[in-house]
């Protein structure tokens, strides 16, 4: 039977939503999502939803905000352990459901978040890890966060990358907070096209080429904007050789754009589905539906993400790659 492999979704565990509560001085985001959301830590709601195809099966990520904002890095060293925790339970507990999951790991501390990864995919059995577009602010390209991207790499496990801009974030300098969640719709776009622009420019992929980035929201911005990197980082070379100090990539950065991995989120669009399998190309992109953070729980990103695949003219081959072949090859995931 060919399953359909959801591998960018997101919940919130019991445990860690009340160790979370018991350390936090104020309101957390977890209150207002868990009520709004119920699927993100009721698994029978969840279930009910999955029960629309029964050959769907999540890879499950932890739903944001980041912890490195919310609590010391010694507090969320612990918390990010009790969610990997809870993590591996869901999934030894449903593998009818639950194909695995990924860790998420406290980057405010980057020599606990190697240590979390290994215990994680070790001893936990997790089968990647997630991590945001900034550290509180903080890109990525900080050499501070080289070793998480190293030790992905001797792993030969991926890394889902999320967005995390929030509303403080705001559209314009004159003002202090985001309207209308810009911040969101279109800004998480751009986060995650600007973070990897910065991990390409500071050598990343030349440094580990074997690096496996799974980009949330069909990379963001990134197809779309195709020729416009090519043309416009061909002026950023241009102009850092004319200044005497040029980049030394090993590549057109263009080209490292290409090595990334894509999810299929796009709410179902099927135009901005064709423009992301034509930039990434179907083997580097795999099925997702980012339930369930839609006006109706969660049952809208699922059915639109299945509609939008049934949708699409591809062969059959390719839906079977998107849908299992290129999860299974990435997550190192055993048939089931």
């Amino acid at each position: 039977m060919a399953l359909k492999l959801d591998v960018f979704n997101h919940v919130l565990p019991k445990a860690y939503v009340e160790a979370a509560r018991k350390k936090a001085s104020k309101p957390l985001p977890f209150d207002f999502q868990v009520k709004k959301f119920p699927a993100l830590i009721d698994v029978d709601a969840r279930f009910k939803m999955m029960d629309a195809d029964p050959d769907l099966r999540q890879i499950l990520s932890m739903a944001n905000p980041p912890l490195e904002g919310l609590f010391e890095p010694k507090d969320a060293v612990e918390l990010y352990r009790i969610g990997n925790d809870a993590l591996a339970e869901l999934v030894a507990k449903h593998p009818d459901r639950f194909a695995g999951a990924v860790a998420s790991v406290p980057m405010g501390d980057i020599d606990a978040a190697v240590e979390e990864i290994d215990r994680a995919v070790r001893k936990l059995g997790l089968c990647g890890v997630q991590i945001y577009t900034d550290v509180n602010g903080r890109p990525l390209d900080e050499a501070e966060f080289q070793p998480v991207f190293a030790r992905m790499v001797e792993l030969d496990l991926p890394i889902l990358l999320h967005p995390a801009r929030g509303p403080e974030f705001a559209d314009y300098s004159t003002e202090s907070t985001s309207k209308y969640e810009i911040w969101r719709v279109f800004g998480w776009l751009y986060d995650t096209a600007a973070a990897v622009s910065r991990l390409i420019f500071a050598g990343l992929f030349d440094r580990l080429p074997e690096i496996k980035i799974v980009t949330h929201h069909l990379g963001g911005i990134i197809p779309y904007a195709d020729m416009r990197i090519e043309e416009g980082f061909s002026k950023v070379l241009k102009q850092a050789e004319a200044s005497g100090q040029p980049i030394a990539l090993k590549k057109h950065p263009h080209d490292y754009f290409h090595m990334l991995y894509a999810d299929t989120i796009t709410v179902g669009s099927v135009p901005a589905l064709e423009c992301g399998l034509a930039f990434f190309g179907t083997d580097r992109v795999v099925f997702a539906t980012d339930m369930p953070f839609d006006i109706e729980g969660g049952a809208k990103y699922l059915r639109e993400a299945l509609k939008g695949m049934a949708t699409i003219e591809l062969p059959a081959n390719d839906k079977q790659k998107i849908y299992e072949d290129n999860a299974r090859r990435l997550f190192k995931l055993e048939k089931r």
